[in-house]
């Protein structure tokens, strides 16, 4: 392939994060976060189906690795069992593109069947289905069109939703205050386990291996 037609890629990729709506409904999916987990002693439990559920599951590891404790649930065997890792004060994080994802549709109507009162936050590109009017919080991805030639498979929606997860993930990090020591508590292995404990002497403060 060439160059241009690589660099033309990448541009694609990059406009459609650069115009990622940026909504009131992101403080309320902060302060939603920030309350259930950090204030109420909640988790955050992630889903989705498909490629949609690999973005879930990233954000979870990446939310458990700075201080927000996230399990990410399979919409599917939540309906065989799983659905049991559901408690008080858990909130959910819930993506679909399409916003009528049945699984997760379903996944919702079990979840207030086990926990009446709980809430969720959705990321979509389409606002105006059940799942995004019935969130607590919807994050609009823009509806980008995929740089896939055809149209169909997940590649710049999937780009843009991990973007918006990382956007969750630093906003809670900056509101509870995460730190060094924090991070090297929680993180001991390999390059960065290392890197966060070097950081920590640096400041003065030692955390044990």
């Amino acid at each position: 392939m060439k160059r241009e037609n690589l660099t033309s890629i990448l541009e694609h990729e990059a406009e459609a994060v650069r115009n990622i709506p940026v909504t009131d409904e992101y403080e309320k999916a902060i302060d939603l976060i920030v309350k259930t987990v950090h204030e109420l002693g909640g988790a955050l439990i992630t889903s989705g189906m498909g490629k949609a559920g690999q973005v879930a599951m990233n954000i979870a590891t990446t939310f458990s690795s700075t201080g927000t404790p996230a399990y990410f649930l399979h919409p599917s065997e939540a309906q065989h069992g799983d659905l049991g890792i559901l408690r008080k004060n858990d909130i959910l994080l819930l993506i679909s593109n399409s916003g009528k994802t049945r699984e997760l549709v379903e996944l919702v109507q079990l979840a207030r069947g086990l926990v009446e009162d709980i809430q969720y936050i959705v990321i979509t590109s389409n606002p105006d289905t059940w799942l995004a009017k019935e969130a607590a919080a919807c994050l609009y991805t823009g509806s980008p069109k995929e740089v896939c030639p055809l149209g169909l498979t997940p590649t710049t929606s999937t780009t843009v939703m991990t973007v918006i997860g990382d956007l969750l993930v630093v906003s809670v990090m900056k509101q509870i205050h995460y730190s060094n020591v924090d991070y090297a508590k929680r993180h001991h292995g390999g390059y960065l386990g290392s890197k966060s404990r070097q950081q920590c002497q640096e400041g003065g403060k030692t955390v044990k291996p």
